[in-house]
């Protein structure tokens, strides 16, 4: 298959390409070059689009601005590329008779409706997004762009509304994996399996998040007391928190439930908060060590 990835640079977009590159056809298109960027450009140029686009199976969305934007670029720009640049993609991939995208969102633009009060939020694709910034309103207009297309011109769409997925203080994110956090590689083995998907004219979305051991009914003791869930659901973390001298956390806010694109796609992440414990150790860089423990304690809390 010959796929065109968008935002190749960054970080989901590089693990994406390693995991589609040596069994397909893979253009990475980014503005910032980098070692998995084969066109450098930019995805609001709609003539780049269109030749990239020529003789392509399908594409693969990732490139956008994020949360960390927000503040630093204008309102507009979030929907001059957000928006305004998946719009003209949508049209390219109609005009070249492309059949099939997959899109990069965001788990974020559930915004409040992911901040209850009194009990963690239970966090499915059936769950209403509540935006908050510019990032969740543009984001969740880029899905509705290609749920249109997909009614009106029969793409195949695979929403994937990754949680969060970069470096951070290793017991954060350790802990994270549990509740809201995913591994890169296993975002990017969620793209993989999306392109196998083999219905045509359908739009879906899936929420890819690291399989949690919580329940529905644990959200209001979640909140209130979570070292007694974690000691009954996941106690290996505990013993290895203790081990290494790191609070759990009192409260957990949020699950993200994975059981959609588990069941649909055959989606099964590798990499939970053993590895990331594993990372630390190694001293790589995709997990930060904590500079001092009440740093860390505070993070937690």
């Amino acid at each position: 298959m010959r796929i065109l990835l968008t935002g190749t640079a960054g970080r989901i977009g590089r693990a994406i390409y390693v995991r589609l590159s040596p069994f397909h056809d893979v253009i990475g298109l980014d503005k910032i070059p980098a070692s998995t960027v084969d066109i450098v450009g930019d995805i609001t140029d709609t003539a780049l689009l269109s030749r990239l686009c020529e003789g392509v199976d399908a594409i693969v969305h990732t490139a956008a601005l994020h949360a960390p934007h927000v503040g630093i670029m204008p309102d507009t720009e979030f929907e001059h590329i957000n928006v305004g640049a998946t719009e003209r993609l949508i049209q390219c991939a109609l005009v070249n008779n492309i059949k099939q995208i997959v899109f990069t969102s965001t788990t974020a633009l559930y915004g409040s409706a992911s901040r209850l009060q009194g009990r963690a939020a239970w966090i499915d694709e059936q769950t209403l997004p509540q935006p908050i910034s510019i990032y969740h309103r543009t984001k969740l207009a880029a899905e509705d762009l290609f749920r249109a297309a997909s009614e009106s011109a029969g793409l195949k769409v695979s929403i994937i509304r990754m949680s969060r997925c970069f470096p951070e203080p290793a017991p954060l994110m350790a802990w994270y994996r549990l509740s809201r956090g995913v591994d890169a590689r296993d975002v990017a083995e969620a793209h993989a399996l999306a392109l196998e998907r083999s219905v045509g004219g359908v739009c879906e979305t899936y929420i890819v998040s690291g399989v949690t051991p919580f329940q529905k009914e644990d959200c209001e003791e979640l909140w209130h007391d979570a070292v007694s869930v974690l000691k009954c659901r996941a106690p290996e973390l505990v013993r290895d928190f203790i081990k290494r001298s790191w609070d759990l956390p009192e409260k957990i806010d949020r699950v993200y439930d994975s059981a959609k694109v588990q069941c649909e796609l055959g989606w099964n992440p590798r990499f939970d908060y053993k590895n990331v414990l594993l990372l630390l150790d190694q001293g790589l860089s995709e997990v930060l060590p904590i500079k001092n423990l009440s740093n860390a304690q505070r993070s937690l809390s």
